[in-house]
């Protein structure tokens, strides 16, 4: 090697630390980065946005929780409780999922929350509606005994856990 080469290597070493110049600390303007892209186009290219499955699976999954929040009007005797267990717990295992899952998809996390919320409604409705018919249930078989046999009332008061099985079967 001759010595100026090694002077120029040597001197070229000190003037980019770690490979920038010595002049320009930072770089105030990117010149290959691409302007800003729009809200639109952001939300457009997004691992969640429009042209996903992230997107248009919340949106559909809106259709239960308006079926359920419709299913407040009717009678609790006609609600299935299977089917209502079955949306409490499908809201409560895929909002913790989707929350846990990359990309985070909010909006589902939203639709699955509101969809539990829905199915505990209806399951605590038919609960209520199921005990206070049970409750009626054995309040009118009691009367019923006592209507049977009216100097015998002390025996349905005695026995009232034998009258309530004895209506129930």
């Amino acid at each position: 090697m001759r010595p100026l080469s090694r002077l120029f290597n040597a001197s070229r070493a000190a003037r980019i630390p770690f490979g920038r110049p010595i002049g320009r600390r930072f770089q105030t303007v990117d010149a290959t980065a691409t302007p800003k892209s729009s809200t639109f186009q952001r939300i457009w290219n997004s691992p969640v946005g429009v042209k996903t499955v992230h997107f248009w699976a919340p949106v559909m999954k809106w259709a239960l929780v308006i079926a359920g929040i419709g299913d407040f009007y009717r009678p609790a005797e006609k609600l299935s409780l299977t089917q209502n267990i079955a949306l409490t717990c499908t809201g409560a295992i895929w909002t913790r999922w989707c929350l846990i899952i990359k990309p985070k998809n909010y909006l589902l996390a939203a639709v699955n929350f509101f969809l539990g919320c829905v199915g505990t409604v209806q399951v605590s409705r038919i609960f209520l509606y199921r005990r206070s018919n049970k409750e009626s249930a054995i309040a009118e078989g009691v009367r019923s005994a006592a209507e049977e046999a009216p100097g015998q009332t002390g025996g349905v008061v005695d026995k009232p856990v034998a009258v309530a099985q004895n209506v129930t079967k």
